[in-house]
């Protein structure tokens, strides 16, 4: 209902004289007749023989379009939250998804269902996050090969001046390395500087060491995504280290969405073990319409979705009870 009320008040204000560019942005469109080519791929980093499985989603344009990674939780794959590739390509982005072999479905596939969370468990470990780290910046010089590659179908199609990284969960942790979170003693280490922009789906602070330490240096955009019962049975992630991260961030392009009701799962297709409440049909729209926008706005740079998403605007796609901030 509330997506056909956002519908009907965009048809009016368009209508309106001297409507505001705000009022005409809508991060939710798409051509109609697009439908995603998927192409799966592999990135082979010989330095560490290690092989990453991708799923590339294409634009339909074949000029050189900005570049949006994203990199699953513990024990997923690149099939996962495919929702957000196939419309990230349709607003014209091409959309990596990283496969993290070691931290991916490949943990649990042949092990019995009442030993999944225990080998899982075992598979959040500093090595994962440590190959996962790698992982983002050998696809990224993967795909700069491909990009020069004459006659390869990525030839000449990706802007890597244009590059946004984005993840959930563990997929989270790893984008806020590779993006400006500093470790205990306040060193960026893992910041990848082709990286324009960040979007983090269930963020959490470092086990170690302080909040405001390991964000007060973040000066790349970052867009926080959560929901209010955003826990994890899976590394003791609360609301608290949710919901800490926000206010370690220094201002400038920030910003903090908490879904009313969202679970762990919101980010993905499906539930997941232990969640007891029906998922809410209404998250996906919202989390596409903000990353979206995100994107548009620090990406392309487009100064409509700019406008949309530090106006009032974005309010319309938002239910009363989320909560929504920027700085």
């Amino acid at each position: 209902m509330r997506l056909i009320l956002l519908l009907l008040a965009t048809l009016v204000l368009h209508w309106l004289p001297g409507a505001v560019l705000a009022d005409a942005y809508d991060p939710l469109q798409i051509p109609a007749a697009f439908s995603a080519q998927v192409l799966d791929r592999e990135a082979i980093d010989e330095s560490r023989s290690r092989t990453i499985p991708l799923r590339i989603y294409l634009p339909a344009t074949s000029t050189p379009a900005a570049v949006v990674l994203f990199s699953h939780g513990l024990g997923g794959s690149r099939e996962g939250s495919s929702f957000l590739g196939k419309h990230w390509a349709a607003r014209g982005y091409l959309a990596v998804f990283l496969q993290h072999p070691g931290s991916d479905e490949s943990v649990w596939r042949d092990v019995a269902p009442a030993q999944r969370l225990k080998v899982l468990q075992k598979a959040a470990n500093p090595q994962s996050f440590m190959q996962r780290v790698f992982d983002v910046a050998a696809v990224l010089d993967q795909l700069l090969v491909w990009n020069k590659a004459s006659g390869d179908t990525l030839s000449g199609r990706i802007d890597l001046d244009r590059v946004g990284m984005s993840g959930h969960s563990f997929g989270a942790v790893t984008t806020q390395a590779v993006s400006g979170q500093a470790t205990a003693n306040g060193r960026q280490m893992f910041l990848d500087k082709r990286i324009d922009a960040a979007i983090i789906m269930s963020p959490s602070i470092p086990r170690q060491g302080s909040a405001e330490v390991a964000f007060r240096n973040v000066q790349l955009p970052w867009l926080l995504m959560t929901g209010s019962r955003d826990i994890a049975p899976i590394g003791n992630q609360d609301m608290a280290s949710r919901l800490g991260v926000y206010p370690a961030l220094p201002e400038g392009g920030k910003y903090e969405l908490v879904l009313d009701g969202a679970e762990h799962s919101a980010f993905t297709e499906r539930p997941l073990p232990g969640e007891i409440n029906a998922r809410n049909p209404a998250h996906h729209p919202v989390i596409l319409a903000l990353s979206t926008a995100f994107w548009d706005a620090w990406l392309k740079q487009d100064a409509a979705a700019r406008e949309w998403i530090d106006g009032d605007a974005v309010r319309a796609v938002l239910a009363e009870a989320d909560r929504w901030q920027r700085k």
